[in-house]
């Protein structure tokens, strides 16, 4: 098979790592294979995901934005790599002007660069409908439960279940810690009532205004940050009753702020985005 050149700059949201293709063009046309082999960190060049920058296919979107997870399938969203493309295509002189709007699979961002270089993402409005995040409930209750195997051994796990673009079960936990994040991840991600799997999120509350959290990702494993999770989280503890309505959220990567004023409301999350290195693979 024939190689090609792949050039892509390296970036991460809070240590959730990228790499970037400017395929506005449609240059690249990589197989779920070939995304993996990138994606591996002893073989290729490692991430969390890879971000596509593409041309827009509609009036009113600046571009088509495409992320794909280390395993090389595609996800519909990720709140970490949106700072990223914003950053990206301003650096990259691919867009004039502070606020861009991009579609994903299923959702169309607003995304607005700071006078610090932060990104503020408009995620769009939290989804709780069952068949749409889609998570097989059996009840409307705001707090769901399974019981899984953990280390070989029953557990039952309490979680809020919702969609911000993609699936998330938000689970309360006393001690990060003490928690077996990994397993009870794997476990709950790949439950049965979540036909597309999920997200698994771990969180643990300091006072109204602040949450500590790490977040088990589909098809990624435990990353450094997740903006996603960090949105479902700060959704699943003000339905709760926990949060008021904007909260720092603490993850191993760094800090993001997110503002969530309740039902049919858009979720804002603000953050960083830094750019590592320039590279080019040959695959």
């Amino acid at each position: 098979m024939r190689k090609m050149d792949i050039h892509f700059t390296k970036m991460h949201g809070l240590g959730n790592d990228f790499i970037v293709l400017n395929n506005l063009h449609n240059e690249y046309q990589l197989s779920a294979e070939q995304i993996a082999l990138l994606g591996h960190r002893r073989f290729g060049v490692g991430f969390d995901q890879l971000l596509s920058v593409e041309a827009a296919s509609e009036p009113g979107i600046d571009f088509s934005y495409r992320i794909f997870n280390q395993d090389g399938q595609e996800a519909e969203h990720c709140g970490n790599g949106a700072r990223c493309f914003a950053k990206y295509v301003i650096d990259k002189g691919l867009f004039d002007g502070n606020t861009l709007v991009v579609r994903t699979v299923n959702r169309v961002l607003t995304l607005n660069i700071r006078d610090d270089g932060s990104v503020t993402v408009d995620m769009e409005a939290p989804v709780f409908t069952a068949s749409k995040i889609p998570f097989i409930a059996g009840s409307d209750s705001k707090l769901h439960s399974r019981q899984l195997t953990v280390s070989g051994s029953p557990l039952e796990i309490e979680f809020c279940a919702l969609s911000v673009g993609n699936p998330h079960a938000v689970i309360r936990v006393e001690d990060l810690g003490k928690t077996a994040v990994k397993e009870i991840g794997e476990a709950l991600g790949a439950h049965p009532d979540f036909p597309e799997g999920c997200n698994v999120g771990f969180m643990q509350l300091r006072d109204r205004n602040t949450i500590d959290l790490r977040v088990y990702e589909r098809g990624a494993g435990e990353t450094l940050a997740c903006g996603t999770g960090a949105c479902a989280a700060v959704v699943a503890g003000c339905l709760q009753g926990l949060l008021d309505d904007t909260v720092r959220v603490k993850l191993q990567g760094g800090e993001l702020s997110i503002t969530w004023l309740g039902i049919d409301t858009p979720i804002l999350m603000t953050g960083p985005a830094t750019t590592v290195f320039e590279g080019k693979i040959q695959i």
